[in-house]
């Protein structure tokens, strides 16, 4: 069993299989339909119990209570993700056009390369050589910065010597 407590100007609610954390950021909303626990919302504590009392339901157990705190760290603080623009002949663009992130000329190459932005509450700002992603949702911030830097992967050519591309470079908390 675990127990995770609910700050002042947090609040949880269990919508259905969902869980719902309000907070000053916003709305961050999981699905735990799937996860053998039985989790329940008491006076200011969220209380996870496993179905049985293997190892295994134990770590489930402490996944969750992970989650939940993620969640309630999100809604109160917020997370930011850093990508940094690296190039050496071409020089890369990067524009956010609604849902999408646009990186155009990458290798000189004509059409741009597009990554998704997940999450409703998830904001992309380009600032200079920095694109900076902030969000409530840690699953939806960390996402994002994985697709954009997925988006610039270079195919058939040595990695070690083409270094061209958006790369990750700072993970904070606090929007």
């Amino acid at each position: 069993m675990a127990e995770v407590k609910i700050p002042a100007g947090v609040k949880v609610t269990k919508e259905g299989s969902y869980l719902v954390a309000k907070g000053k950021l916003g709305t961050v909303k999981k699905d735990l339909l799937k996860v053998p626990v039985t989790i329940t919302i008491e006076n200011d504590k969220v209380t996870i119990k496993p179905y049985g009392k293997r190892k295994r339901d134990l770590a489930v157990t402490n996944t969750v209570r992970s989650i939940v705190q993620s969640m309630i760290k999100g809604v109160e603080k917020g997370y930011t993700y850093k990508v940094k623009v690296i190039f050496a002949h071409f020089p890369i663009s990067v524009k956010v056009k609604g849902k999408e992130v646009h990186v155009e000329n990458f290798f000189g190459e004509r059409s741009a390369r597009v990554a998704r932005i997940q999450g409703d509450a998830t904001k992309v700002e380009v600032q200079g050589e920095d694109v900076v992603i902030k969000g409530p949702s840690l699953e939806d911030v960390s996402q994002t910065a994985a697709n954009i830097e997925q988006s610039t992967k270079i195919k058939d050519k040595d990695q070690r010597v083409f270094l061209d591309g958006l790369y990750v470079y700072s993970r904070e908390e606090g929007m």
